[in-house]
């Protein structure tokens, strides 16, 4: 049994050699196994330090390390993906953005995350960076992976199961995302029995924006002033700061302190279901009861805060994969006017970005490279309240009223 849960973790680290930039395998294993007693994962470590003698730059990449985990070790999967997606070293993934429809001939760019500051700190930040230099995930990373497809890149804020509300800094130069901040402490999402923490991979996609000054004509509220969400349903947990290739299901319209804030359903196109979910109906046959409960996490997420429920527009129904597919489009078309300066920037949202020289926000590498570097180095985690994995108890009305 031993030998057959470890052997695909083996067979990985053998087949991967990559540049010493990445994060180093056998340092985040080491810190991870030390305290943990975990005898499969301990041998493996062994036999890691055995195929990695003589080549100092053999290490593993993030994305392959948690493919390897995802359907094998469960919580220790969950606990090591969030130590290496917080270790300060840059964070690779492949992402698929060139100008072919074809997904065999697309180009691949590399965007990476640099982690600044220490997470459950104030100071925190991930900020993203392709071969070039410094960008913003918002304004600089497309909102297709090609032209002429429907399939869009997805930033995710906050993997599945955790607590720290994650989100683009939609005010701050280059926009990385932080942990956002109520009344000077950091805010964590409530479990609410009998959910943990987000119950999908969460995060929004970049070139879209909610205009606060557009009343909607569906949901007759104005825009959140944010970019649109993501709920990604897949099976995967997705590491903060990964930018993933997503098929958009439907969407939910939740009314948020009385304003429009969309909730994309989407899944990763390399999930195993990927293919079998193309439409909203195709989540209730295969995923019974997670609409339901979808809608329950945001009518009572606050609730614990001492806020009210939220509502939803067409009675919390959700909308199809066409009717979402044209909130993208409106969302798409209020971020270019945003860019063009053709709205009111009333919001004082942070537009600079470093991929677009006709941009009159555009900035050179050189100044974006300050911005990052003003930042703290990466240090080691703060800690939490225990409070944070507290279960609260909520009764609501079902229908919501």
């Amino acid at each position: 049994m031993l030998s057959r849960l470890k052997q695909p973790f083996i067979s990985a680290i053998r087949q991967s050699s990559v540049p010493n930039s990445s994060i180093n395998c056998l340092s985040v294993l080491s810190n991870n196994l030390r305290h943990r007693q975990n005898s499969i994962f301990s041998s493996s470590l062994s036999e890691y330090r055995s195929v990695s003698t003589g080549n100092s730059t053999l290490c593993q990449k993030t994305r392959e390390l948690k493919d390897v985990f995802a359907c094998r070790c469960g919580t220790f999967h969950t606990r090591l993906f969030r130590q290496l997606t917080t270790t300060g070293h840059p964070v690779h993934f492949s992402t698929n953005i060139g100008e072919s429809p074809d997904p065999k001939r697309r180009k691949m760019t590399s965007i990476t995350t640099v982690q600044r500051g220490s997470l459950n700190k104030l100071d925190y930040r991930i900020y993203y960076r392709n071969e070039n230099g410094p960008i913003s995930p918002f304004h600089d990373i497309p909102l297709r992976v090609a032209a002429g497809t429907n399939i869009f890149n997805m930033v995710v804020e906050v993997p599945r199961w955790t607590n720290a509300k994650m989100e683009i800094a939609t005010k701050e130069p280059l926009n990385p995302i932080k942990q956002d901040i109520k009344k000077g402490q950091l805010r964590y999402v409530a479990n609410c029995f009998p959910h943990h923490g987000y119950i999908w991979n969460y995060g929004a996609l970049p070139q879209t924006w909610e205009n606060p000054n557009n009343v909607d004509e569906s949901t007759n509220c104005k825009g959140d002033n944010d970019p649109v969400d993501v709920c990604e349903i897949g099976g995967r947990i997705q590491p903060r700061g990964a930018v993933v290739q997503v098929k958009i299901l439907g969407c939910f319209a939740l009314i948020d302190e009385g304003e429009t804030d969309w909730k994309l359903l989407a899944v990763d196109v390399n999930d195993p279901m990927a293919d079998k979910l193309n439409d909203i109906n195709d989540i209730e046959k295969l995923m019974p009861g997670y609409l339901r409960a979808t809608v329950e996490w945001f009518r009572i997420y606050k609730i614990p805060d001492g806020k009210p429920e939220n509502q939803f527009a067409f009675n919390g129904e959700p909308k199809n994969a066409a009717f979402a597919l044209n909130v993208i489009e409106e969302t798409h078309k209020f971020w270019q006017e945003l860019s063009d300066k053709r709205v009111n920037n009333d919001g004082e949202i942070a537009l600079e970005r470093t991929t677009d020289s006709n941009s009159p926000f555009n900035m050179n590498a050189t100044d974006a490279e300050a911005i990052v570097n003003g930042n703290p180095e990466a240090g080691p985690a703060g800690p939490v309240d225990p409070f944070v994995d507290k279960w609260h108890y909520i009764t609501v009305n079902p229908n919501g009223s």
